[in-house]
């Protein structure tokens, strides 16, 4: 899957080189001495974060404030033998708390609504991106060839109401994210958020990433990405087997704890971003998938049945969604989708369950054919769009679809 990146990794490596402000930290095995003497300098307050490949750690109840350095030893350690959802945190570390006057959002994605990057920030840092009504946070797309300018940058900053002494200092810090994001071959950052000192001074308080690995930059990083524990599901673990078990065709997951989305997703680097989209709307994927690499019939089939058999029973919505298709075959890819949520039907029994589909490429009315008599059969409402729908565009519809949808399930 797509190489990632948490906080640590940014704090350590990434911040330093392109000047973004951020909090003092110390990892886990930095000894008594040098936590004691990073208490002076904080002010005996701290916080502590596992470094690990999942989200809201918060929520989880993984961040820890401290106060004394024995806490925060006996803490560290707590905290960096969690179990997170299935997830293993890699080590534990101590950041420098930041009092703030007020907290920000911001993303940098590659959105094909605008054929590229964009910028997203809304003054209600801290919280889900999709809990933001769309008049609290702003969006607008950067040109790669002039990149992000600090006049862009200041205007935005002042739509959004924010005081000249926050507005010079704090587009710089965006303009120097900007500069990460389009140098390392990035396909998605986030800063969550920012903390504004009453003084009028940004930090970056979290973040993180997800890099295109075709991009050349990436493979120029210069430094070597961390490991993290294998700590895969069940579901995980069936899918490597399978995704191993033949080259036609790729299977590729992971599983991201989510109790909202299931997504069939095709094409690469479009997964990566149809998943962001999902998330920042609200949508919670279960899994990030990538299932392109035209695969034969019978590897769909078997493809689509083992996520039908450990994840269609949580789903609230089932999202099969991949850009315009070179090579795959759209009529034999939906075949195989198609049959596999039969078969479920027919070993499990009938199921309510709205279907959202989005593709493009070759034999695709074919393909949607065979879906819509699928879909009639067994009774299922479903939403179908063709290649002149963006696929983010398709994922923001689908996630505020299954939040509809939920909110009538309530109610009945």
């Amino acid at each position: 899957m797509s190489a990632q990146i948490t906080e640590l990794t940014f704090l350590e490596h990434l911040a330093p080189r392109f000047n973004i402000p951020v909090p003092e930290h110390l990892v886990a095995d930095a000894g008594g001495t040098a936590i004691r003497n990073a208490f002076q300098r904080w002010h005996n307050r701290a916080l502590i974060k596992p470094d690990v490949l999942t989200g809201k750690r918060g929520k989880q109840q993984a961040i820890r404030e401290v106060t004394d350095c024995v806490e925060a030893q006996r803490e560290l350690k707590r905290i960096q033998g969690l179990d997170l959802g299935g997830h293993i945190p890699r080590t534990a570390y101590l950041v420098e708390y930041i009092p703030a006057e007020m907290e920000v959002y911001s993303s940098i994605i590659y959105d094909s609504r605008y054929q590229g990057p964009s910028l997203t920030i809304s003054p209600l840092g801290g919280m889900e991106v999709e809990d933001v009504a769309d008049d609290k946070k702003v969006t607008f797309p950067i040109d790669v060839y002039k990149g992000l300018g600090a006049y862009q940058a200041s205007e935005i900053l002042a739509k959004l109401g924010y005081a000249s002494k926050l507005v010079s200092l704090f587009s710089r810090c965006l303009v120097d994210l900007w500069d990460m994001f389009i140098a390392t071959g990035m396909r998605m950052c986030e800063v969550n958020p920012w903390r504004i000192t009453p003084e009028g001074k940004p930090y970056a308080c979290d973040f993180k990433a997800i890099f295109d690995e075709a991009n050349f930059k990436f493979n120029n990083l210069g430094f070597p990405l961390p490991e993290y524990p294998a700590n895969q599901t069940l579901f995980e673990e069936e899918m490597g087997e399978w995704n191993a078990s033949s080259y036609r065709g790729q299977a590729h997951v992971s599983d991201l704890g989510g109790k909202g989305i299931l997504p069939i997703l095709f094409g690469g680097g479009a997964s990566t971003i149809i998943i962001e989209t999902l998330m920042q709307e609200g949508g919670d994927p279960l899994i990030l998938s990538d299932f392109g690499g035209n695969p034969p019939y019978e590897r769909m089939f078997g493809t689509a049945k083992i996520c039908f058999q450990h994840l269609l029973k949580e789903a609230k919505l089932l999202l099969i969604l991949g850009g315009k298709a070179n090579n795959t075959l759209i009529d034999v890819t939906f075949k195989a989708i198609a049959d596999a949520l039969q078969e479920y039907v027919y070993d499990h029994g009938p199921i309510r369950i709205p279907v959202i589909i989005g593709r493009g490429g070759p034999k695709l009315v074919q393909g949607l054919l065979t879906m819509k008599n699928t879909l009639d059969n067994l009774g299922l409402p479903y939403i179908m769009f063709g290649p002149d729908t963006p696929v983010t565009l398709v994922a923001e519809y689908a996630a505020r679809f299954v939040k509809g949808w939920e909110k009538i399930g309530e109610k009945q």
